[in-house]
């Protein structure tokens, strides 16, 4: 089975190791760290997708499917687990989905791994240290383990949530080596200090949030409020913050094993949305700053476009009852500001760094 693995995560990496080497772009290690860029941020997507549609278990064992490489040589096992449980977490599609997960991470490992050699080899030539590159493969290592406990663990919360903050802490690793190897995008200009500290905050802030936003879907949280501004109605509705907010315990239960009350899971919908507006304000302000620093201008735009975005599509999502693909985007648009902000960080840094020589 894990020399099957193996096969299949090297047959799906060939197509962005293609894109690379067909590149007319001549530094190819740089376009290895983009591709895999575009692919992490993919497999976050997909991840949101497997979450959303119940398909984290659809193979209750890791790293196979029952103990096969692919749900067709496990065919007999997860038709026999959909007849015995007809409304269980295990079907044929939901199999495929949660496999098709996993080809995508081992891929992510596979171009990581090319990362590193490359890295190493081309120290000298390039000046740049490798040892991001190699501390990236221990990062994906720890963010695999991550991911087969949250199978062998049964979806417990606070392991799903860590899995997606380590995803997006992937993406903000490899954004934040993508800059380094960027030299073009290095800004000399001394107006940027007054930046450096709101670009941080807002980074920070917005990883609370992600972790907030996970906590809210791990927990089946995101329909507890049917409104908005107003929570079913209220400023301040009904929360039992002690059960929503205890973070060891299974899915839909208590730290002592009884049903999570429905004011648990309002209290989890309403911090989330109303730490929502703190971290739009706080983005929006250093998004502002920068449209407004020469040499920040369009990533100040970008940063902009995408917190409205991801602001007027979480609202959406209450309105339209949580629909499956708004639910996708939402998580896309965190990615996405997770990029944006690591730019901005990366470079606000270097600029900094330049205006003091």
């Amino acid at each position: 089975m894990f020399l099957q693995l193996a096969l299949i995560a090297l047959c799906v990496a060939v197509l962005p190791l293609s894109v690379v080497l067909w590149s007319r772009d001549t530094d190819k290690h740089r376009k290895l760290i983009a591709v895999t860029v575009a692919l992490t941020f993919e497999l976050i997507m997909f991840g949101a997708f497997t979450r959303l549609t119940d398909s984290g278990l659809g193979c209750p064992d890791w790293p196979g499917c029952y103990g096969q490489a692919n749900p067709l040589q496990s065919h007999a096992d997860i038709r026999a687990a959909e007849a015995a449980m007809p409304h269980g977490p295990v079907t044929l599609q939901k199999a495929w989905i949660e496999m098709i997960h996993r080809y995508l991470a081992m891929s992510v490992g596979v171009l990581i791994i090319a990362q590193v050699v490359l890295a190493w080899r081309r120290r000298h030539a390039t000046g740049i240290s490798p040892w991001l590159a190699s501390f990236l493969l221990a990062f994906v290592c720890l963010q695999g383990a991550f991911g087969a406990w949250t199978v062998t663990l049964k979806l417990q919360p606070v392991i799903v949530t860590t899995h997606l903050l380590l995803g997006m802490g992937l993406l903000a690793l490899l954004s934040a080596s993508l800059e380094q190897h960027s030299q073009a995008h290095v800004i000399q200009t001394a107006q940027v200090s007054g930046l450096r500290w709101p670009a941080m905050l807002a980074l920070v802030l917005l990883f609370i949030q992600i972790a907030l936003g996970g906590w809210v879907s791990t927990n089946y949280a995101a329909l507890a409020c049917h409104d908005y501004p107003l929570c079913n109605g209220t400023v301040i509705p009904t929360m039992d913050f002690e059960h929503g907010f205890s973070l060891w315990r299974q899915l839909g239960q208590t730290a002592s094993g009884d049903y999570l009350p429905f004011t648990a899971l309002v209290a989890i919908h309403w911090v989330h949305r109303n730490f929502a507006l703190l971290v739009a304000v706080v983005v929006a302000v250093v998004a502002w700053r920068a449209m407004h620093l020469p040499g920040f201008e369009r990533l100040g735009r970008q940063l902009m476009l995408a917190i409205a975005a991801q602001f007027l599509i979480g609202v959406s999502t209450v309105f339209f009852s949580w629909p499956l693909l708004l639910a996708v985007l939402h998580n896309g648009g965190a990615a996405t500001l997770v990029l944006l902000l690591t730019m901005l960080n990366y470079r606000v840094r270097q600029t900094k760094l330049i205006a003091t020589h």
